[in-house]
């Protein structure tokens, strides 16, 4: 039986994740996922590609969501309470268009410290209507497309055997999941890559429609707990078996959300739906 034994949230695009017991899936994806972003002064999106220190700032969100708090090594926790009426300003997500409400200047001033570069906090407002694309269409937060990356145990357990393999070395310490920032990781399958293949997942009470693989970039050569770049893997073996067609590698898949509902790790995942692997 492949069961949920992982569910991470991102409040803060491009920081830590924050490992839940449970959650509530909304229609932008776990409650709170990418709702906030930091942006240079032109408004342009931060990501660990270009400031990898992103990574090390664990970013929380009270249960109502009218509070964030910012830790990071070295600096004074930070409690912002979250605005979301003041005026909208413009920002842009890979070249693409959308609004965000700026956090003011403690949450300004605390980025720019901790990332080295002038930096803002915005958070996505109320009447954000971002539709993604895909198989299945959905909307998201600030994610980077689809609301949910979902990957299996069983396919980081075949990346690792592949790079112990290409370094010869049996007692190679395992790439973490955390290098690949899903938001469900299912366990119990026993074939790698098998979330490729699903068309419609229940989990709970809550639906999910397949979007898309996910393609990998830098991101995935960050260690995740340093905020440093670690070298070329996984990019360099998974270039050798994931390569998509579209160009770069495939690594998880991203879904939308076709129902709504309550998540928990633990809960059994049932596919109703299968089809071939577009890799």
């Amino acid at each position: 039986m492949a069961v949920v034994v992982e569910l991470i949230s991102y409040p803060v695009k491009g920081c830590a994740g924050t490992s839940m017991t449970e959650s509530l899936l909304t229609e932008a994806g776990l409650a709170y996922d990418r709702s906030f972003m930091v942006v240079g002064a032109n408004g342009v999106f931060r990501s660990q590609r270009r400031d990898p220190r992103l990574a090390v700032i664990r970013a929380a969100v009270s249960a109502g969501g009218e509070r964030l708090t910012l830790r990071a090594p070295g600096a004074d926790v930070l409690r912002v309470d979250v605005d979301l009426t003041s005026a909208r300003r413009d920002v842009e997500l890979f070249g693409t268009p959308y609004k965000g409400i700026d956090q003011g200047g403690a949450a300004a001033e605390w980025l720019s410290e901790v990332l080295g570069a002038p930096s803002r906090l915005v958070r996505v407002p109320p009447e954000h209507d971002r539709v993604t694309d895909g198989w299945t269409p959905g909307t998201s937060g600030y994610a980077d497309s689809s609301p949910v990356h979902v990957i299996s145990r069983a396919t980081l357990d075949g990346l690792n055997q592949r790079l112990a393999q290409a370094d010869g070395r049996a007692d190679r310490s395992p790439l973490p999941m955390t290098r690949f920032r899903p938001n469900i990781v299912i366990d119990g399958w026993d074939e790698p890559h098998m979330e490729d293949r699903a068309r419609r997942i229940s989990i709970g009470n809550a639906e999910l429609g397949y979007a898309k693989l996910a393609i990998r970039c830098a991101v995935t050569l960050v260690d995740q707990q340093t905020g440093a770049k670690a070298g070329p893997e996984p990019l360099r073996t998974l270039a050798t078996y994931r390569r998509a067609a579209e160009g770069g590698v495939a690594f998880g898949t991203k879904f939308s959300v076709l129902r709504p509902g309550k998540l928990a790790v633990g809960d059994e995942v049932s596919v109703s739906s299968w089809s071939d692997s577009e890799l």
